[in-house]
């Protein structure tokens, strides 16, 4: 099964750009099934993360809120 994950945030939004660039550097391999969703276009999305972005999500719904780190993105990612 082909995992995908969804990385919500914003445009401009510095801790979005960082949580993005550990997201390359921890799963280079990974890449290419991240989708970067921006939720200053979705009110709903807007809404349920306006306070908490970055959030990665993963297929199976779980999310992995900031601050995270390395060890802990890579916890969520095995």
């Amino acid at each position: 099964m082909q995992t995908n994950w969804i990385l919500y945030g914003t445009e401009g939004c510095h801790l979005c750009e960082e949580a993005f660039e550990l997201f390359k550097q921890s799963a280079p391999d990974k890449l290419g099934r991240l989708e970067k969703v921006d939720i200053a276009y979705d009110n709903s999305l807007f809404e349920q993360y306006k306070f908490s972005i970055p959030v990665l999500k993963d297929s199976q719904g779980r999310e992995l809120y900031w601050p995270f780190d390395a060890q802990s993105l890579n916890e969520f990612l095995s």
